[in-house]
């Protein structure tokens, strides 16, 4: 079994010297001259025959904006991909921006925070929150889903996987309203999402949800599903996200990855990556710079 050690920041904030490099290399026992460049400065790999000590690799690295990360190189170029959406493919938490349009942002948001770390259970969470939204009118989900920001890196992620033969799927305890529009935006070809509730006079939400509620089993089922559906072992998966409702999916994914996450989702995951963008899951695929189809 070989590994590659796996050193990547935000292609906007080109980080990554020869000198990090040469450092995090030291800490792990590596010679600095066997790293490759996947994209100059941004991203960096150094073979490994066995398993390094990553708090060394980390502690080497000090205060640079630069992740670490060790992956098994057989079979690293993944066949599904399988995202969570929101704080993750898009930079909104959907329900907060409904909330703070109305003007009871601190109300949903504290939820949505003990739900996130995993506090309170996602399913009980999301119907408080929804409920809060009662007789909300569908022409401020509308205004909230043009304000939608992709998260940067997120359009390359799609295209490039996808140009290389993987299926890519959402899987968010968001909102259909806004996930189908997110997924035709990014080429994705599967969502898998929650449903609120629509009125019958077709102009407000009711507050409730259609049953059953995506959650984080069934997060985790998607993606086994998908597999299945594939023909592929769970270990040619990559999961991404940030909550704990993430967890279990990101448990069985060949790359399970924690993407500037909560710290119980952090603490938890194989992989994380806490300063790059979403083209840090190419880079631990072993992409380059000239294999990344550009935002």
């Amino acid at each position: 079994m070989s590994f590659a050690l796996v050193l990547s920041t935000a292609p906007t904030t080109p980080a990554l010297t020869a000198d990090l490099v040469a450092a995090a290399a030291a800490a792990a026992g590596l010679p600095a001259d066997a790293a490759r460049w996947l994209f100059p400065d941004v991203a960096a790999e150094l073979p490994v025959a066995a398993a390094v000590d990553l708090a060394a690799v980390r502690a080497a690295l000090g205060n640079a904006p630069i992740d670490a990360n060790l992956v098994e190189t057989d079979g690293r170029r993944k066949r599904l991909l399988v995202a969570d959406m929101e704080s993750t493919l898009i930079e909104n938490e959907m329900l907060d921006d409904l909330a703070a349009e109305i003007g009871i942002g601190p109300q949903i948001a504290a939820i949505t925070e003990k739900s996130m770390r995993g506090e309170v259970d996602f399913a009980q969470s999301v119907r408080e929150r929804v409920a809060l939204l009662t007789d909300l009118p569908l022409s401020i989900m509308e205004t909230c889903a043009a304000r939608i920001r992709v998260m940067p890196g997120a359009k390359s992620l799609v295209a490039t996987m996808a140009a290389h033969g993987a299926r890519c799927v959402i899987a968010t305890g968001g909102f259909g309203y806004f996930a189908h529009p997110v997924a035709d935006d990014l080429g994705c070809h599967e969502v898998h999402c929650n449903h609120l509730e629509i009125a019958a006079d077709g102009t407000r939400l009711t507050g409730r949800l259609i049953d059953p509620i995506f959650d984080r089993a069934a997060k985790r089922h998607t993606l086994e599903g998908a597999a299945a559906d594939l023909g592929i072992p769970l270990s040619a998966t990559l999961a991404v996200g940030d909550g704990a409702n993430d967890l279990d999916m990101l448990s069985v994914a060949g790359f399970g990855v924690a993407f500037r996450a909560k710290p119980i989702v952090s603490a938890a995951a194989k992989l994380a990556l806490s300063h790059s963008d979403l083209t840090g899951l190419l880079f631990l695929q072993g992409y380059t710079a000239s294999d990344i189809t550009r935002d």
